[in-house]
């Protein structure tokens, strides 16, 4: 189906199933412990046997030697794999051959070995006794140090961008702020570790696993296997949170099908929690200048962001200035991407790769600009909104209410209440403050497909590769199918996560949703008309309501239209040039309150808000959950997370759970999530956007500018730790 005019009235906009608040149709297998995950598919193929990776013990170097003569030796061990008999691996999308490293290293951590044995705890015993000799090399693994190195991106959209004469209108602003900030290393950590079971008969592979991107998945192993695409089959119907760190192929997915190969027999392996924080993806540090000009009356007229971040060899940036080209006015504007060789663990995306980092520096900017300006920070963004695209001011937003998400949440937060003044609010011990920031996250559209059946017991089925990374996707795509084809939830069976199911946006980037049950609305429209020709009715005036089909006078049960056999269609959203006509983006507005411990630093989050426009929300109840999550992992970014380089060996110390902190539920009072009632009709037929990363957008700023409310010291290094605070704390009477 092409979609390429706005969307008119359609099935979806009775709302009587979509948009309504509905609990997870997988929820009672998820806390009743039934739902499988990868690894503990046992018996989807007999004989499995247990592979344990090894990871590289330095950064950058070369193995001189690698003797695995004893492991191949040891008690139950059926192979060993490693780069000498791996057979030669290609790239694919995302430079896959580094999955297994060796001769050279580049990277700690980087798998150089796979012990395939009849039990997980032989193979891990085998694995100990490899004796590995290496040339270490020297590398470098300090952003700060290689910042002058650093040189443009590659990419389309990394490219410098200005707009009229940025160094002019600076210099001549009356008020100007100029400030460099910094956000660290962070890691995923899902609770899922990423792992894979992979099983091969003759020539064709089949490989369980955990995996957000399945239609990525076949084709970077065929890739990286030199096989065909049509031999690969990735099945991944529950996945245990990814946040973009299952995106791509990792280590376990390549090293299981290797080892299924050489030991001739599945073979199940999983990343160890020590393993995958060095092995694996991780958002990567940057350093950021933000540069605004603004006239006496806050208007701003220059506008300028520039980020530093690295990478292994061939990777890419943390494009933490996309957001500033969009968010506000200002008639002269720059951005600059620089990008740097690092030998750390490749960096990659995270929840809201980009705007995450980057509203975490611009939004706290903003705060120090209306503090120069003496203008609340709430009006400084307003009196800044405009309702085109900045640097491509002929193009319109097709939704912007950044405006009504900041003045709601204002409101609701009783933001009137705060005292501007900056450490003058106490309650006992604790310095009180308050700090907002505004949201925004690009709505990416994306092709994706869906095939529905309807059986002669009246039961809709949906299948799509499409994945439920914790998301809710299940509910939203058997409510869209409900919805338009006229049945109960109860009558729709939802299949999800087989690269055998026609191929999806997938789960990632807050793409989701609105693709993937666009492609679901435009399969069940052709299954409509599919039931109405059964029927001899029209389909473009036939309502399906109540497993009823109606047109006029004359009235049949959905169910009659296959009772001679099931009805199949299949379909996929195709969208034409309304995402070039227009600027398509989701807006909204955080608000924090924090106590600060006077006498130790300790910050405590006390109160939250967010407020969202991202079009219609398709499931309230799932939204909400997506939205609290995104701010916890927000308050994580602010106050705690942080991935600690050693700068002389080249990898993350902290490289588990104990040591590599998250927020837990006492760090995280009750949360407030308001959706702004919206459609977008130019977003897609279900007039929907993302929401799963725009909860994330902006909240670590609204921690960090309440805490400088609270005490008047402003940390510009994120995590806002107490030792950073200590010496700063005003003086307690």
């Amino acid at each position: 189906m092409k979609f390429d005019k706005p969307a008119t009235t359609n099935p979806i906009d009775q709302g009587k199933i979509v948009g309504k608040p509905t609990d997870r149709i997988d929820g009672p297998l998820k806390t009743t412990g039934t739902a499988p995950y990868a690894y503990e598919r046992h018996d989807v193929v007999p004989d499995q046997a247990y592979g344990y990776i090894v990871g590289a013990g330095i950064a950058k170097g070369r193995i001189d030697l690698l003797d695995d003569s004893a492991a191949r030796k040891a008690p139950g061990v059926l192979a060993v794999v490693t780069a000498k008999n791996a057979g030669k691996l290609g790239k694919g999308n995302f430079n896959t051959a580094r999955l297994l490293g060796g001769p050279e290293i580049e990277h700690y951590h980087q798998a150089i070995a796979l012990v395939v044995a009849e039990t997980f705890e032989q193979a891990r015993a085998a694995a100990q006794t490899i004796r590995v000799d290496y040339v270490r090399s020297k590398g470098a693994y300090d952003l700060a140090r290689a910042k002058d190195s650093a040189v443009m991106p590659t990419g389309k959209n990394e490219k410098d961008t200005a707009v009229g004469d940025f160094a002019a209108a600076f210099e001549r602003a009356p008020v100007q702020f100029d400030a460099t900030y910094g956000t660290p290393d962070e890691s995923h950590a899902m609770m899922e570790p990423h792992a894979s079971i992979a099983a091969w008969d003759g020539d064709k592979l089949t490989v369980w696993t955990s995996n957000q991107m399945i239609a990525w998945g076949v084709g970077d192993m065929a890739a990286t296997l030199g096989i065909p695409k049509g031999n690969v089959r990735l099945i991944s119907p529950y996945i245990g949170g990814g946040f973009g760190g299952k995106l791509f192929l990792r280590a376990d997915v390549l090293l299981a099908a290797l080892g299924a190969r050489a030991a001739k027999r599945p073979v199940k392996v999983a990343l160890q929690r020590p393993l995958m924080i060095n092995n694996t993806t991780h958002r990567p540090a940057t350093i950021q200048r933000v540069r605004l000009g603004a006239t006496r009356d806050g208007k701003l007229t220059a506008i300028a962001h520039e980020s530093w971040s690295g990478d292994l060899p061939g990777g890419g940036p943390e494009v933490a200035v996309q957001q500033t080209r969009l968010l506000y006015a200002g008639e002269n504007r720059v951005t600059r991407l620089r990008l740097a060789t690092l030998d750390l663990p490749e960096g990659n995306a995270m929840r809201a790769p980009g705007e995450a980092p980057g509203l975490m520096v611009l939004e706290a900017a903003m705060d120090e600009m209306a503090e120069k300006l003496g203008i609340d920070p709430v009006e400084f963004r307003i009196l800044n909104d405009t309702q085109v695209d900045p640097e491509k001011p002929g193009r319109p937003f097709s939704q912007r209410r950044l405006v009504e998400c900041l003045r709601t949440g204002a409101e609701r937060f009783g933001w009137s209440k705060r005292n501007a003044a900056p450490g003058k609010v106490r309650d006992g011990r604790w310095l009180v403050g308050m700090g907002m920031a505004a949201a925004f996250r690009n709505n990416l559209l994306t092709k994706s497909g869906a095939r529905v059946r309807l059986g002669g017991n009246g039961i809709v089925t949906v299948e799509t590769d499409m994945t439920d990374i914790g998301t809710g996707t299940y509910t939203i795509i058997a409510q869209t199918a409900a919805e338009m084809m006229g049945v109960p939830l109860d009558r729709v069976v939802v299949r999800l996560g087989d690269s055998a199911f026609p191929v999806s946006a997938g789960s990632g980037g807050q793409w989701g949703a609105n693709n993937s049950t666009s492609g679901v609305y435009a399969a069940c429209v052709k299954l409509r008309e599919a039931v109405a020709q059964k029927l001899g009715l029209d389909a473009g005036t036939a309502e399906f309501a109540d497993g009823q089909v109606i047109a006029g006078e004359r009235r049949s049960a959905l169910a009659q239209a296959a009772k001679d056999g099931e009805l199949v269609a299949e379909d996929a959203i195709e969208y034409g040039e309304l995402d070039k006509r227009y600027q398509q983006s989701t807006f909204g507005a955080h608000f924090c309150e924090v106590g600060v411990d006077a006498h130790t630093g300790e910050i405590r989050v006390r109160r939250m808000l967010a407020v969202c426009a991202a079009g219609r929300i398709l499931n309230p109840k799932s939204a909400r959950s997506q939205v609290i999550g995104a701010m916890t992992m927000g308050v994580g970014a602010a106050l705690m997370e942080d991935l600690v380089v050693d700068k002389r060996l080249g990898f993350f110390v902290n490289h588990d759970l104990a040591s590599y902190e998250v927020p837990v539920h006492a760090d995280i009072p009750h949360q407030d999530v308001i959706f702004l009632d919206e459609t977008d009709p130019i977003s897609s037929p279900m007039k929907a956007k993302g929401v799963g990363e725009l909860g994330i957008c902006g909240v670590g700023a609204a921690v960090a500018n309440a805490v400088y409310n609270a005490t008047g010291f402003r940390v510009r290094h994120y995590p806002i730790t107490l030792d950073k605070l200590l010496d700063h704390l005003p003086t307690v009477g």
